[in-house]
This record gives structure tokens, C-alpha cells and sequence, in this order.
């Protein structure tokens, strides 16, 4: 009996995405809609299994954990990229990681621009005050005229500096590496990062998560923010400084957050995040939706089948010693 582990199927749905079914009748898959943390915990509930399969960076593999799995011999994550995955470790226990397609691109854009109007628009407090018999509470904000400030033009970053400027927005825009001429191919303007959130209203993150931009947004830029703009992170939670960020956000130094990814997921209870009135924050969910699950849970299927047959796809550390793979 081989044993196959879904972990994360937050809003269960995994086994409806894709054919199982096609697994061979001696798989026994089990899918867990929980999320564990605990090292112990985690150990006790995945050490009986040879395959497991996560959703993008949800639960963390490293080097700690993997050791602890002795039997665990293909490791599936959803998209071909997880920092959450200690791939060397994976490469020398003998643990084959394959990863799969992502499916539309757009997404986490669509909902950047969803977490801006509902911050600038105030909508759940105006939904809540309909709800109560209250109608008209909040002044909201009009983008028309106004300053958006892009963290980081790539595939992302450039659809949300596209459609700011449909909204009639001046867009700039600042990373380590940019150019005038890449920013001006989206359509905006290159500052220095301190210009950027100086100017700006609403200050949006899309660069990539790694050692120079963890607390690219520190106390000093937040600082320079105006009161009223407002920060949407949609990127990965460490790229700002979260103290930072709740003090801010506590003594009005801006007017809000829109925030999508955080330092430790799912949040903790009691996190002095959930108490601020003046943020909307959603449960990384920028990649979470129908047409996107598709293709990551098929792939994964994909990916498994192919393990049982002795080809696996879309290996992420193609140099596992081969003397380890499932014969």
C-alpha cells in the first residue's frame, strides 16, 4: 500500500480539481484540511508516508523535517518554485521534488487591486453598517489623480501599474535593479525608493522575496509614507517589517494596509494585526482561485503517476541520486 498525504486543503476542494482516481488501487490517499506548525506534530502525522503533496509554501520542509521522514520519497509542491523546500536536503535523503504549472498569471494582480478598493472604498465597513441598518458611514477615495507606487515591475507588478493608469493614476515605481527604460515599457516613471513612498498614495510590493528585500519596507520608508496612503502587500510577508508596519499602523502614520501575506501564516490568535481597524487582511489567497487549483492538483496527479510508473515530471532537483528513486 503506498500512502499519499494532500496536506492544506484549506478549503477543501483538493480532490475535486483533479482525477484521482487515476492512481493505482493500492494508493491510499489522505487529505488533511488543517494546518500543523509544530515540528512534533508534524512528524507524527507524515512519517508513515511515501508521497506527499503540498500547496505552494504553506507548509515548510526543512532540512529539520525531512530528516525526520524516512520514508518520504517524492515531495510534490504546487508551481516550480518554493523556498519553503530545503532542496539540498531533499537531494541527499534521496527525495525526488517535482513541482507543477501555476496556471493564469494574473490573479495575485486582480487581487492587489482588490485589496486597494476595498481599503481606499472602505467595503466591509460599509457592508457591515448596511448589515446593521446603518447606511453612508465612510469618506472614501478617489485614485483618479493620484500616486501609485510599484515595488517591483515584473509580470505582476506591471499588470497592477497597468491598470492604475487605467484608473488615471501616475504610476512610479523603484527595485534594486530597475531601469528607466523597463520602467517606462509599463508605463511609469523611475524614483529612488525614498521618493517613491514619499510620493505615493497607495504603495504596492511585487518584488520576489530573498536576502536583499527581506525588510525592503522598514520603519524608515514607512515613515516617509504620507497619512493618508495606505500599503498593500501581496508579495510574501517578510519583504516588510511587520513591527514596523503595526506601529504605523497603530498611530495612524498611515491611513491603512491591504495584506494578503505575512511573517508566520495562517496567523496566529491574539496577532496584533487582527485588532487594527484600519486593515484588510485576507489569507494568502492572491494565487486561490478554480482555474489555478485546476492545474496545480492535475499536475500534481500528473507527477505521482508518473513517480509510480519510475518517470517523474517536472523534477526541481534533478540531481537526486538516482539509486534512490522508487524502481
Amino acid at each position: 500500500m503506498t500512502q499519499v498525504a494532500i496536506l492544506d486543503d484549506y478549503q477543501g476542494v483538493a480532490l475535486q480539481m483533479a482525477d484521482w482516481s487515476r492512481l493505482p488501487a493500492d494508493c491510499q490517499v489522505e487529505v488533511f484540511h488543517d494546518h500543523l506548525s509544530a515540528p512534533e506534530a508534524l512528524v507524527e502525522r507524515l512519517c508513515a508516508y511515501e508521497i506527499i503533496t503540498c500547496m505552494r509554501e504553506r507548509t515548510p520542509f526543512p532540512r529539520a523535517l525531512l530528516t525526520r521522514l524516512p520514508g518520504l520519497r517524492l515531495l510534490v509542491t504546487t508551481a516550480m518554485r518554493n523556498a519553503a523546500i530545503d532542496l539540498q536536503a531533499a537531494t541527499e535523503l534521496g527525495i525526488v521534488v517535482c513541482g507543477t504549472g501555476s496556471g493564469p498569471t494574473a490573479p495575485p494582480a486582480e487581487l492587489t487591486w482588490g485589496l486597494i478598493l476595498g481599503l481606499i472604498r472602505h467595503i466591509p465597513q460599509e457592508d457591515a453598517a448596511v448589515r446593521a441598518g446603518r447606511w453612508g458611514v465612510h469618506l472614501g477615495m478617489s485614485l483618479e489623480g493620484k500616486v501609485l507606487g510599484v515595488l517591483g515591475l515584473g509580470r505582476l507588478g506591471g499588470l497592477v501599474a497597468k491598470a492604475g493608469l487605467a484608473f488615471g493614476m501616475s504610476v512610479i515605481a523603484w527595485s534594486q535593479n530597475m531601469t528607466a527604460t523597463l520602467a517606462a515599457a509599463h508605463g511609469a516613471t523611475l524614483v529612488s525608493k525614498d521618493t517613491l513612498f514619499t510620493r505615493a498614495d497607495i504603495v504596492s510590493v511585487h518584488v520576489q522575496l530573498s536576502a536583499r528585500t527581506r525588510g525592503l519596507v522598514d520603519a524608515h520608508a514607512l515613515g516617509l509614507m504620507k497619512p493618508t496612503a495606505y500599503l498593500i502587500n501581496t508579495a510574501r510577508g517578510p519583504i516588510v517589517d511587520e513591527a514596523a508596519l503595526v506601529a504605523a499602523l497603530r498611530t495612524r502614520r498611515i491611513a491603512g494596509a491591504g495584506l494578503d501575506v505575512f511573517d508566520e501564516e495562517p496567523l496566529p490568535p491574539g496577532h496584533p494585526l487582527l485588532a487594527l481597524d484600519n486593515t484588510l487582511l485576507v489569507p494568502h489567497i492572491g494565487y486561490v482561485t478554480e482555474e489555478q487549483y485546476r492545474v496545480r492538483y492535475q499536475d500534481t496527479v500528473e507527477n505521482v503517476v508518473a513517480y509510480l510508473q519510475g518517470t517523474p515530471l517536472r523534477i526541481l532537483n534533478p540531481e537526486v541520486l538516482v539509486s534512490a528513486r522508487r524502481r
